[in-house]
Protein backbone atom coordinates (compact mmCIF):
# COMPACT_ATOMS: atom_id res chain seq x y z
CA UNK A 1 0.00 0.00 0.00
CA UNK A 2 2.92 2.40 0.84
CA UNK A 3 4.73 1.62 -2.20
CA UNK A 4 1.64 2.63 -4.40
CA UNK A 5 0.76 5.47 -2.45
CA UNK A 6 4.55 6.30 -2.89
CA UNK A 7 3.37 5.66 -7.22
CA UNK A 8 0.36 8.12 -7.05
CA UNK A 9 2.05 10.95 -5.30
CA UNK A 10 5.12 10.92 -7.66
CA UNK A 11 2.89 10.32 -10.52
CA UNK A 12 0.77 13.49 -9.23
CA UNK A 13 4.42 15.58 -8.64
CA UNK A 14 5.34 14.37 -12.78
CA UNK A 15 2.02 15.99 -13.94
CA UNK A 16 2.36 18.92 -11.98
CA UNK A 17 5.94 19.44 -13.04
CA UNK A 18 5.27 18.69 -16.58
CA UNK A 19 1.93 21.30 -16.24
CA UNK A 20 4.22 23.91 -15.24
CA UNK A 21 7.02 23.59 -17.55
CA UNK A 22 4.64 23.01 -20.61
CA UNK A 23 3.56 26.60 -19.29
CA UNK A 24 6.78 27.87 -19.31
CA UNK A 25 7.02 26.84 -22.83
CA UNK A 26 3.95 28.22 -23.91
CA UNK A 27 5.30 31.93 -22.23
CA UNK A 28 8.38 31.77 -24.34
CA UNK A 29 7.08 31.00 -27.56
CA UNK A 30 4.13 33.48 -26.78
CA UNK A 31 7.07 35.91 -25.80
CA UNK A 32 8.77 34.94 -28.92
CA UNK A 33 6.26 36.09 -31.28
CA UNK A 34 5.18 39.15 -29.53
CA UNK A 35 8.72 39.97 -29.63
CA UNK A 36 9.49 39.10 -33.55
CA UNK A 37 5.80 40.97 -34.17
CA UNK A 38 7.22 43.93 -32.81
CA UNK A 39 4.20 45.82 -31.87
CA UNK A 40 4.70 46.27 -28.55
CA UNK A 41 7.05 49.51 -27.51
CA UNK A 42 9.99 47.79 -25.97
CA UNK A 43 10.02 49.40 -22.64
CA UNK A 44 6.29 47.75 -22.19
CA UNK A 45 7.80 44.33 -23.28
CA UNK A 46 10.79 44.54 -21.20
CA UNK A 47 7.69 44.78 -18.25
CA UNK A 48 5.65 42.04 -19.77
CA UNK A 49 8.90 39.54 -19.16
CA UNK A 50 9.62 40.75 -16.06
CA UNK A 51 6.09 40.00 -14.70
CA UNK A 52 5.61 37.02 -16.62
CA UNK A 53 8.91 35.27 -15.38
CA UNK A 54 8.02 36.25 -11.58
CA UNK A 55 4.63 34.94 -11.83
CA UNK A 56 6.52 31.68 -13.56
CA UNK A 57 8.53 31.82 -10.37
CA UNK A 58 5.96 32.31 -7.69
CA UNK A 59 3.83 29.44 -9.51
CA UNK A 60 6.96 26.88 -9.53
CA UNK A 61 7.18 27.61 -6.07
CA UNK A 62 3.70 26.73 -5.76
CA UNK A 63 2.98 23.63 -8.09
CA UNK A 64 6.46 21.93 -6.55
CA UNK A 65 6.32 22.23 -3.31
CA UNK A 66 4.61 19.78 -0.74
CA UNK A 67 1.47 21.38 0.27
CA UNK A 68 -1.70 19.79 -1.68
CA UNK A 69 -3.76 23.05 -0.80
CA UNK A 70 -0.64 25.06 -2.41
CA UNK A 71 0.11 22.86 -5.95
CA UNK A 72 -3.76 23.14 -6.71
CA UNK A 73 -3.93 26.83 -6.05
CA UNK A 74 -1.02 27.05 -8.44
CA UNK A 75 -1.98 24.26 -10.82
CA UNK A 76 -4.94 26.76 -11.43
CA UNK A 77 -2.96 29.44 -12.02
CA UNK A 78 -0.51 28.27 -14.20
CA UNK A 79 -3.25 27.00 -16.43
CA UNK A 80 -5.34 30.37 -15.89
CA UNK A 81 -1.47 31.88 -17.43
CA UNK A 82 -1.46 29.57 -20.07
CA UNK A 83 -4.71 30.54 -21.47
CA UNK A 84 -3.90 33.80 -21.77
CA UNK A 85 -0.59 33.15 -23.03
CA UNK A 86 -2.16 30.63 -25.99
CA UNK A 87 -4.25 33.85 -26.98
CA UNK A 88 -1.05 36.33 -27.41
CA UNK A 89 0.16 33.30 -30.00
CA UNK A 90 -3.18 33.08 -32.08
CA UNK A 91 -3.25 37.10 -31.81
CA UNK A 92 0.56 37.40 -32.64
CA UNK A 93 0.00 34.50 -35.81
CA UNK A 94 -2.74 36.04 -37.08
CA UNK A 95 -1.18 39.34 -37.11
CA UNK A 96 1.83 38.02 -38.54
CA UNK A 97 -0.04 36.62 -41.56
CA UNK A 98 -1.82 39.29 -42.14
CA UNK A 99 1.28 41.60 -42.38
CA UNK A 100 2.78 39.06 -44.90
CA UNK A 101 -0.33 39.33 -47.25
CA UNK A 102 -0.69 43.08 -47.05
CA UNK A 103 2.19 43.48 -49.55
CA UNK A 104 0.46 41.08 -52.11
CA UNK A 105 -0.89 43.75 -54.67
CA UNK A 106 1.62 45.55 -56.60
CA UNK A 107 -0.58 44.91 -59.72
CA UNK A 108 -3.74 45.98 -61.16
CA UNK A 109 -6.11 43.95 -63.15
CA UNK A 110 -7.81 44.03 -65.96
CA UNK A 111 -11.00 42.36 -66.66
CA UNK A 112 -11.60 41.63 -70.56
CA UNK A 113 -15.04 40.48 -72.08
CA UNK A 114 -15.64 39.82 -76.06
CA UNK A 115 -19.26 41.41 -76.40
CA UNK A 116 -21.43 40.61 -79.48
CA UNK A 117 -25.15 41.53 -80.49
CA UNK A 118 -27.67 39.19 -79.18
CA UNK A 119 -29.02 39.20 -82.73
CA UNK A 120 -25.60 38.41 -84.12
CA UNK A 121 -25.89 34.21 -83.51
CA UNK A 122 -22.49 34.58 -82.84
CA UNK A 123 -22.01 31.95 -79.47
CA UNK A 124 -18.29 31.10 -79.10
CA UNK A 125 -14.86 32.55 -80.27
CA UNK A 126 -14.77 30.25 -83.03
CA UNK A 127 -17.77 31.91 -84.51
CA UNK A 128 -16.00 34.93 -84.92
CA UNK A 129 -12.95 33.68 -86.45
CA UNK A 130 -11.19 35.94 -89.28
CA UNK A 131 -14.19 38.59 -87.81
CA UNK A 132 -13.52 41.98 -87.31
CA UNK A 133 -13.80 43.19 -83.24
CA UNK A 134 -13.30 46.27 -82.01
CA UNK A 135 -11.13 47.77 -80.05
CA UNK A 136 -10.44 51.31 -78.17
CA UNK A 137 -6.81 52.53 -76.59
CA UNK A 138 -7.37 53.74 -73.15
CA UNK A 139 -4.12 55.16 -72.20
CA UNK A 140 -1.30 52.90 -71.49
CA UNK A 141 -2.36 50.37 -73.97
CA UNK A 142 -0.18 47.52 -71.98
CA UNK A 143 -3.12 45.66 -71.04
CA UNK A 144 -4.73 45.64 -73.95
CA UNK A 145 -1.83 44.39 -76.00
CA UNK A 146 -1.61 41.80 -73.57
CA UNK A 147 -5.42 41.18 -74.19
CA UNK A 148 -4.74 40.63 -77.72
CA UNK A 149 -1.91 38.18 -77.29
CA UNK A 150 -4.52 36.02 -75.06
CA UNK A 151 -7.28 36.38 -78.22
CA UNK A 152 -4.43 35.75 -80.62
CA UNK A 153 -3.90 32.02 -79.20
CA UNK A 154 -7.44 31.51 -79.10
CA UNK A 155 -8.59 32.06 -82.95
CA UNK A 156 -7.61 34.79 -85.61
CA UNK A 157 -9.46 37.88 -85.65
CA UNK A 158 -8.98 41.42 -87.56
CA UNK A 159 -8.56 44.18 -85.01
CA UNK A 160 -10.42 47.42 -85.68
CA UNK A 161 -9.22 50.76 -83.89
CA UNK A 162 -11.69 53.00 -82.78
CA UNK A 163 -11.36 56.28 -81.67
CA UNK A 164 -13.32 56.75 -78.29
CA UNK A 165 -16.17 54.09 -76.77
CA UNK A 166 -19.44 55.86 -78.04
CA UNK A 167 -18.02 55.20 -81.68
CA UNK A 168 -17.26 51.50 -80.37
CA UNK A 169 -20.74 50.88 -79.45
CA UNK A 170 -21.98 52.92 -83.04
CA UNK A 171 -19.95 50.71 -84.94
CA UNK A 172 -20.98 47.77 -83.36
CA UNK A 173 -24.67 48.58 -83.48
CA UNK A 174 -24.75 49.46 -86.90
CA UNK A 175 -22.84 45.82 -87.98
CA UNK A 176 -19.84 48.21 -88.99
CA UNK A 177 -17.75 45.31 -86.58
CA UNK A 178 -18.79 41.81 -85.57
CA UNK A 179 -17.95 42.10 -81.83
CA UNK A 180 -15.72 44.44 -79.68
CA UNK A 181 -12.94 43.98 -76.55
CA UNK A 182 -13.94 45.97 -73.94
CA UNK A 183 -12.46 46.11 -70.30
CA UNK A 184 -14.65 46.16 -67.74
CA UNK A 185 -14.17 49.37 -66.19
CA UNK A 186 -14.80 50.10 -69.71
CA UNK A 187 -17.93 48.85 -69.96
CA UNK A 188 -18.67 51.18 -66.62
CA UNK A 189 -18.59 53.93 -68.43
CA UNK A 190 -20.92 52.65 -71.14
CA UNK A 191 -23.47 52.48 -68.42
CA UNK A 192 -22.68 55.88 -67.17
CA UNK A 193 -23.07 57.03 -70.55
CA UNK A 194 -26.44 55.21 -71.02
CA UNK A 195 -25.38 53.85 -74.28
CA UNK A 196 -28.39 51.63 -74.59
CA UNK A 197 -25.65 48.43 -75.67
CA UNK A 198 -26.39 46.83 -72.40
CA UNK A 199 -29.81 45.90 -73.71
CA UNK A 200 -28.09 44.42 -77.01
CA UNK A 201 -25.15 43.11 -75.76
CA UNK A 202 -23.90 39.13 -75.17
CA UNK A 203 -20.71 37.90 -73.95
CA UNK A 204 -18.96 34.91 -75.85
CA UNK A 205 -15.62 35.11 -73.37
CA UNK A 206 -14.20 36.47 -70.55
CA UNK A 207 -10.44 36.58 -69.04
CA UNK A 208 -8.00 38.66 -67.31
CA UNK A 209 -4.65 40.38 -67.40
CA UNK A 210 -2.49 41.17 -64.96
CA UNK A 211 0.10 43.92 -65.14
CA UNK A 212 2.55 44.88 -62.74
CA UNK A 213 2.36 48.38 -60.54
CA UNK A 214 4.92 51.21 -60.74
CA UNK A 215 7.44 50.22 -58.06
CA UNK A 216 8.98 54.30 -57.83
CA UNK A 217 5.09 55.14 -56.10
CA UNK A 218 6.49 54.89 -52.62
CA UNK A 219 8.09 57.79 -51.09
CA UNK A 220 9.40 56.30 -47.33
CA UNK A 221 9.78 58.68 -44.29
CA UNK A 222 9.98 57.89 -41.11
CA UNK A 223 6.43 57.91 -39.74
CA UNK A 224 6.93 58.08 -36.38
CA UNK A 225 8.56 61.29 -36.77
CA UNK A 226 7.62 63.23 -40.06
CA UNK A 227 3.85 63.95 -41.29
CA UNK A 228 3.21 61.82 -44.69
CA UNK A 229 0.13 61.39 -47.14
CA UNK A 230 -1.89 58.88 -47.97
CA UNK A 231 -4.00 58.11 -50.91
CA UNK A 232 -7.33 56.83 -50.45
CA UNK A 233 -8.94 55.27 -53.79
CA UNK A 234 -12.42 53.95 -53.26
CA UNK A 235 -13.09 51.68 -56.68
CA UNK A 236 -16.91 51.31 -57.49
CA UNK A 237 -17.04 47.48 -57.75
CA UNK A 238 -17.31 44.45 -56.03
CA UNK A 239 -14.68 41.52 -55.80
CA UNK A 240 -11.28 41.29 -56.39
CA UNK A 241 -9.55 44.41 -55.10
CA UNK A 242 -6.56 44.49 -57.52
CA UNK A 243 -9.13 45.10 -60.77
CA UNK A 244 -9.01 48.62 -62.47
CA UNK A 245 -11.80 50.41 -61.90
CA UNK A 246 -13.24 54.08 -61.11
CA UNK A 247 -12.63 55.43 -58.14
CA UNK A 248 -15.30 56.96 -56.72
CA UNK A 249 -13.18 57.97 -53.76
CA UNK A 250 -10.41 60.32 -54.14
CA UNK A 251 -9.08 61.69 -50.82
CA UNK A 252 -5.71 62.62 -49.31
CA UNK A 253 -5.28 61.72 -45.78
CA UNK A 254 -2.54 63.45 -44.03
CA UNK A 255 -1.48 62.33 -41.08
CA UNK A 256 0.73 64.31 -38.07
CA UNK A 257 2.48 61.84 -35.79
CA UNK A 258 3.69 65.01 -33.57
CA UNK A 259 0.43 67.22 -33.34
CA UNK A 260 -1.34 63.99 -33.27
CA UNK A 261 -3.76 65.13 -36.20
CA UNK A 262 -5.30 63.90 -39.17
CA UNK A 263 -6.87 66.27 -42.49
CA UNK A 264 -8.89 64.52 -44.96
CA UNK A 265 -8.91 66.46 -48.05
CA UNK A 266 -11.47 65.13 -50.74
CA UNK A 267 -11.54 65.32 -54.46
CA UNK A 268 -15.13 65.05 -56.19
CA UNK A 269 -15.36 62.17 -58.22
CA UNK A 270 -15.79 64.32 -61.36
CA UNK A 271 -13.27 67.07 -61.34
CA UNK A 272 -11.92 67.76 -64.51
CA UNK A 273 -8.08 67.58 -64.78
CA UNK A 274 -5.73 65.71 -67.08
CA UNK A 275 -4.72 62.19 -65.79
CA UNK A 276 -1.04 61.97 -65.73
CA UNK A 277 1.31 60.11 -69.15
CA UNK A 278 -2.44 60.00 -70.51
CA UNK A 279 -3.16 62.54 -73.23
CA UNK A 280 -2.01 66.22 -72.87
CA UNK A 281 -5.12 67.20 -75.46
CA UNK A 282 -7.73 65.95 -73.29
CA UNK A 283 -8.86 66.46 -69.91
CA UNK A 284 -10.99 63.97 -68.09
CA UNK A 285 -12.81 63.30 -64.77
CA UNK A 286 -10.64 61.78 -61.66
CA UNK A 287 -12.58 59.26 -61.15
CA UNK A 288 -11.26 57.50 -64.85
CA UNK A 289 -7.75 57.51 -63.88
CA UNK A 290 -8.95 54.36 -61.46
CA UNK A 291 -9.49 52.62 -65.18
CA UNK A 292 -5.87 53.01 -65.94
CA UNK A 293 -4.79 51.83 -62.12
CA UNK A 294 -3.95 53.00 -58.68
CA UNK A 295 -0.32 54.55 -59.96
CA UNK A 296 -1.94 57.07 -62.81
CA UNK A 297 -4.84 58.26 -59.42
CA UNK A 298 -1.79 58.77 -57.22
CA UNK A 299 0.17 60.38 -59.95
CA UNK A 300 -3.00 62.50 -61.03
CA UNK A 301 -3.35 63.59 -57.50
CA UNK A 302 0.30 64.96 -57.08
CA UNK A 303 -0.15 66.74 -60.11
CA UNK A 304 -3.47 68.37 -59.24
CA UNK A 305 -2.30 69.22 -55.72
CA UNK A 306 1.88 69.64 -56.33
CA UNK A 307 2.25 67.39 -53.38
CA UNK A 308 4.10 63.78 -52.86
CA UNK A 309 1.61 61.26 -52.11
CA UNK A 310 3.89 58.67 -49.62
CA UNK A 311 1.73 55.85 -49.70
CA UNK A 312 -1.77 54.31 -51.19
CA UNK A 313 -4.75 52.42 -49.94
CA UNK A 314 -6.93 50.81 -52.03
CA UNK A 315 -10.61 49.69 -51.52
CA UNK A 316 -14.26 48.28 -53.10
CA UNK A 317 -17.24 48.18 -52.01
CA UNK A 318 -16.99 44.91 -50.03
CA UNK A 319 -13.79 46.00 -48.45
CA UNK A 320 -16.08 48.88 -46.65
CA UNK A 321 -18.90 46.25 -46.05
CA UNK A 322 -16.52 43.75 -44.48
CA UNK A 323 -14.75 46.33 -41.87
CA UNK A 324 -17.39 48.21 -40.93
CA UNK A 325 -19.65 44.88 -39.81
CA UNK A 326 -16.58 43.25 -38.39
CA UNK A 327 -16.19 46.23 -36.23
CA UNK A 328 -19.27 46.28 -34.79
CA UNK A 329 -20.89 48.79 -36.79
CA UNK A 330 -19.56 52.48 -36.34
CA UNK A 331 -21.24 55.77 -35.18
CA UNK A 332 -21.89 59.19 -36.78
CA UNK A 333 -23.25 62.82 -36.60
CA UNK A 334 -24.93 64.20 -39.22
CA UNK A 335 -26.10 67.96 -39.52
CA UNK A 336 -29.59 66.98 -41.79
CA UNK A 337 -31.12 63.70 -42.89
CA UNK A 338 -31.66 61.98 -45.94
CA UNK A 339 -32.40 58.98 -47.57
CA UNK A 340 -30.58 56.40 -49.91
CA UNK A 341 -30.53 53.06 -51.01
CA UNK A 342 -28.45 49.40 -51.47
CA UNK A 343 -28.64 47.56 -54.42
CA UNK A 344 -27.84 43.89 -54.04
CA UNK A 345 -28.74 40.94 -56.27
CA UNK A 346 -31.26 43.17 -58.20
CA UNK A 347 -32.58 44.30 -54.67
CA UNK A 348 -33.39 47.54 -53.93
CA UNK A 349 -33.13 48.07 -49.98
CA UNK A 350 -33.90 52.13 -48.70
CA UNK A 351 -32.10 53.48 -46.13
CA UNK A 352 -32.53 56.75 -43.85
CA UNK A 353 -30.26 58.54 -42.14
CA UNK A 354 -31.74 61.02 -39.62
CA UNK A 355 -30.40 64.39 -38.24
CA UNK A 356 -27.84 63.52 -34.78
CA UNK A 357 -26.41 59.82 -34.19
CA UNK A 358 -27.07 57.28 -36.71
CA UNK A 359 -25.26 54.12 -35.97
CA UNK A 360 -24.56 51.98 -39.26
CA UNK A 361 -23.67 48.54 -40.48
CA UNK A 362 -21.81 47.83 -43.93
CA UNK A 363 -24.53 48.01 -46.32
CA UNK A 364 -25.98 51.18 -44.99
CA UNK A 365 -22.35 52.86 -44.45
CA UNK A 366 -21.68 51.87 -48.22
CA UNK A 367 -25.30 53.26 -49.54
CA UNK A 368 -24.61 56.52 -46.78
CA UNK A 369 -20.81 56.90 -48.91
CA UNK A 370 -22.84 56.53 -52.58
CA UNK A 371 -25.59 58.37 -52.46
CA UNK A 372 -25.59 61.95 -54.49
CA UNK A 373 -28.96 62.43 -56.15
CA UNK A 374 -30.91 63.05 -52.70
CA UNK A 375 -28.38 65.67 -51.70
CA UNK A 376 -28.70 69.41 -52.12
CA UNK A 377 -24.52 69.81 -52.67
CA UNK A 378 -24.48 66.11 -55.26
CA UNK A 379 -21.25 65.29 -55.43
CA UNK A 380 -19.88 67.86 -53.03
CA UNK A 381 -22.20 66.58 -50.29
CA UNK A 382 -21.13 62.78 -50.77
CA UNK A 383 -17.34 64.17 -49.89
CA UNK A 384 -18.38 65.17 -46.88
CA UNK A 385 -20.14 62.02 -46.09
CA UNK A 386 -17.26 60.14 -46.96
CA UNK A 387 -15.12 61.95 -44.52
CA UNK A 388 -17.48 61.62 -42.14
CA UNK A 389 -17.55 58.05 -42.63
CA UNK A 390 -13.87 57.65 -42.59
CA UNK A 391 -13.69 59.18 -39.26
CA UNK A 392 -16.11 57.28 -37.94
CA UNK A 393 -13.87 53.88 -39.10
CA UNK A 394 -10.53 55.74 -37.75
CA UNK A 395 -12.21 56.50 -34.22
CA UNK A 396 -13.89 52.48 -33.96
CA UNK A 397 -10.89 51.45 -34.92
CA UNK A 398 -8.59 53.18 -32.77
CA UNK A 399 -11.16 52.67 -29.62
CA UNK A 400 -9.92 50.50 -26.58
CA UNK A 401 -12.60 47.78 -27.25
CA UNK A 402 -11.25 46.92 -30.69
CA UNK A 403 -9.33 44.38 -29.03
CA UNK A 404 -12.15 41.59 -28.91
CA UNK A 405 -12.96 42.53 -32.27
CA UNK A 406 -9.42 42.08 -33.05
CA UNK A 407 -8.71 39.02 -34.97
CA UNK A 408 -12.39 39.62 -37.16
CA UNK A 409 -11.28 42.91 -38.31
CA UNK A 410 -7.73 41.29 -39.93
CA UNK A 411 -9.69 38.38 -41.41
CA UNK A 412 -12.40 41.21 -42.62
CA UNK A 413 -9.33 43.16 -44.82
CA UNK A 414 -7.38 40.53 -45.80
CA UNK A 415 -7.72 40.59 -49.64
CA UNK A 416 -10.51 43.16 -49.49
CA UNK A 417 -7.88 46.31 -49.94
CA UNK A 418 -3.74 46.58 -51.00
CA UNK A 419 -1.52 49.49 -49.77
CA UNK A 420 1.72 50.36 -50.19
CA UNK A 421 2.61 51.38 -46.56
CA UNK A 422 4.45 48.28 -45.84
CA UNK A 423 4.69 45.69 -42.78
CA UNK A 424 7.63 47.75 -41.30
CA UNK A 425 5.50 51.22 -41.37
CA UNK A 426 2.32 49.26 -40.03
CA UNK A 427 4.03 48.09 -36.98
CA UNK A 428 5.47 51.40 -36.15
CA UNK A 429 2.53 52.73 -36.51
CA UNK A 430 0.89 50.57 -34.12
CA UNK A 431 3.31 50.42 -31.84
CA UNK A 432 3.42 54.26 -31.73
CA UNK A 433 0.06 54.27 -30.92
CA UNK A 434 0.18 51.53 -27.75
CA UNK A 435 2.68 53.85 -26.63
CA UNK A 436 1.12 57.09 -26.37
CA UNK A 437 -2.77 56.20 -26.81
CA UNK A 438 -3.04 59.80 -28.25
CA UNK A 439 -6.59 61.15 -28.54
CA UNK A 440 -6.19 62.15 -32.73
CA UNK A 441 -8.26 65.27 -34.06
CA UNK A 442 -9.56 64.92 -37.52
CA UNK A 443 -9.43 67.84 -39.95
CA UNK A 444 -12.05 68.11 -43.06
CA UNK A 445 -11.17 69.69 -47.14
CA UNK A 446 -13.00 69.09 -49.63
CA UNK A 447 -12.12 71.18 -53.33
CA UNK A 448 -14.95 73.04 -55.18
CA UNK A 449 -16.17 73.22 -58.85
CA UNK A 450 -18.58 74.50 -61.15
CA UNK A 451 -21.03 72.06 -62.87
CA UNK A 452 -20.30 71.76 -66.46
CA UNK A 453 -20.69 69.59 -69.77
CA UNK A 454 -16.99 69.25 -71.37
CA UNK A 455 -15.54 66.27 -73.58
CA UNK A 456 -13.16 63.90 -71.84
CA UNK A 457 -10.35 61.59 -72.70
CA UNK A 458 -13.00 58.90 -72.37
CA UNK A 459 -15.50 60.28 -74.04
CA UNK A 460 -13.98 62.52 -77.31
CA UNK A 461 -17.03 63.13 -78.90
CA UNK A 462 -19.70 63.06 -76.48
CA UNK A 463 -19.93 65.98 -73.71
CA UNK A 464 -20.07 64.38 -70.40
CA UNK A 465 -20.98 66.30 -66.76
CA UNK A 466 -17.72 67.37 -65.23
CA UNK A 467 -16.84 69.54 -62.32
CA UNK A 468 -14.97 72.27 -63.78
CA UNK A 469 -11.97 73.24 -60.81
CA UNK A 470 -11.80 76.18 -58.67
CA UNK A 471 -8.31 77.13 -58.80
CA UNK A 472 -8.46 79.01 -55.77
CA UNK A 473 -10.05 75.85 -53.87
CA UNK A 474 -7.41 73.84 -55.57
CA UNK A 475 -4.18 76.24 -54.51
CA UNK A 476 -6.10 76.44 -50.47
CA UNK A 477 -6.10 72.71 -50.57
CA UNK A 478 -2.48 72.21 -51.54
CA UNK A 479 -1.29 75.21 -48.97
CA UNK A 480 -3.13 73.59 -46.27
CA UNK A 481 -1.64 70.07 -46.85
CA UNK A 482 2.03 71.09 -46.81
CA UNK A 483 0.99 73.60 -43.94
CA UNK A 484 -0.42 70.84 -41.96
CA UNK A 485 2.81 68.46 -42.63
CA UNK A 486 5.26 71.33 -41.35
CA UNK A 487 3.50 71.64 -38.27
CA UNK A 488 5.65 70.60 -35.13
CA UNK A 489 3.88 70.58 -31.14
Amino acid sequence: MKEETKKKKGSKKKFFRRLFFGSLLISLVALGFLYFLDVVPLLYFGGLVFIVFLYDFIMAFLVLSKGWKRRMFGTIFTFLKTVFMLVIVFYSVSTLDFLYKIGGGNYNTENYSVLVLNSSGYETLKDIRDKKIGIVKLGDDKGLLEAKLHLNKKTSLEYVELPDLNELVNSLLSRKIDAILIEAAQRSLLEEESTGLSSNEKIIYQFSVDLKINDGLVKNVDITKNAFNVFISGIDSYGKITSVSRSDVNMVVSINPQTHKVLLTSIPRDYYVFLHGIDSKYKDKITHAGIHGIDTSVKTVEDLLGIDINYYAKVNFTSLIKIVDELGGIDIELDKGFRAYYIEEGETTNYTFKKGSNHLNGKQALAFARERKSLAEGDVGRVKHQQILIEGILKKALSKNIIIKYNDLLNALEGRFITNFGTENITKLVKQQIKDMPSWEVLKNTLKGEDSHNYTYSYKTVKSYVMEPDLDSVREASEMIHSFLKETE
